[in-house]
């Protein structure tokens, strides 16, 4: 919710989405601060990154990304959507991609592990789009958002 020109982060990803002509949901557990966005309710444990991926999938294919992703398109967006099967937009960055419930088997297989997504990419085995790093770089600290707010 932390804002970025005016508006929480998490509504650029979601502008971007609806952009490309792509359902957006925001996975998240019940209670948490959310604009007025649809929304799939992950259970309440484990509290493992893994787990919103996890239910998104339980509801079809997805295109996941990260909520403080801001500089994504929707021609990257589109591109994931597009694809024939499970892909990633950028090597080692899980996010954003498409995500199929075939890969649900190893994603459970990597939460009860509690190991990453990021380490579970290769048990995954996406194609790789190649697209600019810098459209998916993340909001991840007080400097990124500072950052951002000066570009």
């Amino acid at each position: 919710m932390v804002e970025l020109d005016g508006a929480p982060l998490i509504q650029r990803p979601l502008a971007v989405a609806r952009a490309a002509g792509l359902e957006a949901f925001v996975v998240a557990k019940r209670g948490t601060a959310l604009p007025d966005v649809p929304t799939w309710y992950e259970p309440d444990e484990p509290t493992h990154p893994l787990l919103g991926l996890i239910t998104a999938l339980e509801h079809g294919p997805v295109i996941a990304v990260a909520c403080d992703q801001p500089w994504l398109t929707p021609e990257l967006l589109r591109a994931l959507a597009d694809h024939a099967g499970p892909a990633i937009a950028v090597e080692r960055e899980p996010f954003p991609g498409r995500y199929e419930p075939l890969q649900l088997p190893v994603l459970r297989d990597a939460l009860e592990q509690e190991a990453s997504l990021r380490a579970t990419l290769g048990r995954l085995q996406p194609a790789v789009l190649g697209a600019d790093r810098a459209l998916v770089a993340s909001i991840n600290t007080p400097e990124d958002l500072a950052a951002a707010r000066d570009a």
